[in-house]
């Protein structure tokens, strides 16, 4: 193509000359720099491919559409099949997630037989919108639904193992736990290809719910007159069928089942942030917070007290059918046997902050008198100086305080709200057997270093101990058994029993064989704790054991309560004339009729029963 050539005529009308000959021809390039008309041509060339490279995509394109046109013309019945059946299952995948509930129970083909109102609204609004919006309208629906199946399947998952909903305000930090119990209990790659999956799973609900709203928006804008006869009559019954209360299979035909779930979430995040605020305040008055250090505790001056909690020990170990015949043998023999030991034990019950997991709420609870039922409540409080239980013994000077957290693992800052002395985490206790699953170490080898560097030693001063038992977190596989005092070692020998175990992924797939196993946990560590306060436990020792919470409810049931057992054992009987009546029952087995309370009381009561005299901070 020439390029910037122009040719001009000799004359033109009206210029005044005749008879002058043609000018010659002109080349105005000749007038403008080399550089310039470089550019300019190397432009003009890129502007030249670019224009074919779009042709040919155009054609190529083109060429597709064609195909695909001559196939249908071809196959006209395999087409239509194609079409139904696109359209059926975009309709399908739409009022799926519209109707989806948000607990596995409830998980039936007879839920799905409602009517959306979303659905009905969302088709009279794709209706009413020309082609753009239309396509952007349900792009934003496709999004929805997304995020309604998300927050629905969070909320299986959440009630399945936790006995409650997921919180978008406060749950999002318990993720990175969760893929830590994975990797600690199935192995690293297992928790990578879970975390992958995750963002995978999300990414491809998205992908299918945009393309089946945009599928069913196009189809209806295709037969709009037909579409709005039906949204119309869809309309008027959803309408009908709301106002009479009209019901099919135990539910109302008549559905706003995924506006409502999206609500509830709406709800509870303002509810959670709201709650944070009012929290703070409370965390900052305390009914001890001005006590002196002499009026806090005056009537166990000269004990070594343990607080110990025993991992997911709670009532269904006790009362379910399944578990309960083994660790109500285990109960009643580690009673007898503390009995002749010179030992009595109270027990009674109290309701956890939490469910199924978040083991340190339970805990958090207990100390600080304050109920802790998030992370966001633990943060807050752990990062103030409310008075813990364990703080208030160290706070006397009267005590040396430790903690023993086999189950730590990383650096644990809340080791000063606690108010320890020293730590003795995972890494401290000398173990060099096999991990028991989550578990780094048993129960029974845990309790042994205690009393070999901590409880054994000679000091000044009683000691206040707080010890953390984990051999019966879930997946309650492979379970530690028993060996001899004496040839505990530094564990190699737990080494054959942990090869010789069930597997955690056999036990997680299998609820009867988890109940089982569970159970089995709870005897261990019970029968680890027992047998070491009889061999080890002196006329000054007070151990008040308590489980920080109910196993997952697919192990306790679904309608389980929250309450856990809690026992104090001495040898002293002035120590539980001092708890004479809270009217706990004898033993270490609660009656079913022993009092509940709320673990947040527990700890002005304990403070109370035993000399301390209440002085409170306002904050």
């Amino acid at each position: 193509m020439p390029v910037f050539t122009r040719f001009h005529q000799s004359s033109r009308p009206g210029d005044g000359r005749s008879g002058a000959g043609p000018e010659p021809e002109r080349d105005e390039k000749a007038d403008v720099p080399e550089e310039v008309v470089t550019e300019e041509v190397v432009t003009e060339e890129a502007v030249t491919e670019e224009a074919v490279t779009e042709e040919a995509e155009s054609a190529g394109a083109g060429t597709r559409l064609t195909r695909l046109r001559t196939w249908r013309t071809r196959h006209p019945r395999a087409a239509r099949a194609l079409r139904l059946t696109t359209t059926a299952l975009a309709a399908v995948l739409v009022l799926g997630a519209l109707l989806l509930p948000n607990t596995l129970p409830a998980l039936k083909a007879a839920g799905f037989a409602r009517i959306p109102a979303e659905a009905v609204i969302g088709a009279v609004v794709v209706l009413a919108l020309p082609r753009r919006p239309r396509l952007v309208a349900a792009v934003l629906y496709g999004l929805g639904l997304t995020a309604l199946t998300m927050v629905n399947l969070l909320d299986m998952g959440f009630n399945e193992y936790l006995g409650r909903g997921f919180n978008a305000a406060l749950d999002w930090d318990l993720l990175p736990d969760a893929q830590a119990y994975v990797e600690d209990t199935l192995g690293e790659g297992v928790a990578t290809a879970a975390a992958v999956g995750a963002v995978a799973l999300v990414l491809l609900v998205a992908a299918v719910m945009v393309a089946a709203a945009i599928r069913l928006a196009t189809v209806l804008a295709r037969h709009r007159v037909r579409a709005t006869k039906g949204a119309l009559i869809a309309g008027t019954v959803w309408v009908t069928c709301s106002a009479l209360g009209l019901t099919l299979f135990g539910g109302p035909i008549a559905s706003e089942r995924g506006a409502g779930a999206l609500r509830v979430h709406a709800q509870r995040t303002v509810e959670s942030l709201r709650d944070e605020a009012a929290f703070v305040k409370q965390s900052k008055a305390d009914t001890f917070g001005n006590t002196p250090p002499g009026e806090l505790l005056p009537d166990l001056r000269g004990k070594d007290v343990i607080f110990t909690f025993i991992e997911s020990y709670g009532r269904s170990a006790i009362e379910d059918p399944v578990m309960a015949p083994g660790v109500d043998r285990t109960l009643d023999t580690s009673t007898k046997a503390l009995e002749k030991a010179g030992f009595a034990a109270r027990s009674g019950w109290l309701t956890s902050a939490t469910y199924g997991g978040s083991s340190w709420l339970g805990h958090s609870t207990t100390m600080s008198g304050l109920w802790i039922d998030n992370q966001r409540r633990y943060r807050t409080v752990s990062a103030g100086d409310h008075l813990t239980l364990t703080k208030a013994f160290q706070k006397t000077g009267a005590w040396d305080t430790v903690g023993v957290m086999p189950g730590v693992q990383k650096g644990w800052p809340e080791e000063k709200w606690y108010g320890l002395d020293k730590l003795y985490d995972a890494f401290d206790l000398g173990y060099r057997g096999p991990k028991f699953s989550w578990s780094t170490m048993p129960d029974q080898y845990a309790l042994e270093a205690f009393q070999r560097q901590v409880h054994g030693k000679k000091r000044d001063k009683p000691l206040m101990s707080f010890v953390i038992l984990t051999s019966s977190h879930q997946p309650w596989a492979p379970i530690p058994e028993m060996v001899g005092w004496d040839e505990l070692g530094d564990g190699s020998v737990f080494d054959a029993i942990q090869k010789a175990g069930n597997k955690a992924s056999d036990v997680l797939t299998d609820t009867t064989k988890s109940r089982e196993e569970y159970g089995k946990s709870i005897q261990y560590s019970v029968t680890s704790l027992t047998q070491w306060l009889q061999r080890y436990g002196t006329d000054d020792t007070v151990l008040v054991f308590l489980g920080d919470h109910q196993p997952i409810a697919r192990v306790s049931g679904n309608r389980a309560s929250r309450d856990v057992p809690v026992s104090i054992v001495a040898k002293d009987p002035k120590v539980l004339d001092k708890v004479a009546d809270w009217n706990w029952t004898e033993g270490l087995k609660p009656d079913s009729d022993a009092p509940v309370w709320k673990m947040s009381s527990f700890r002005d009561r304990f403070l109370k029963a035993f000399g301390s005299t209440p002085h409170p901070s306002k904050g």
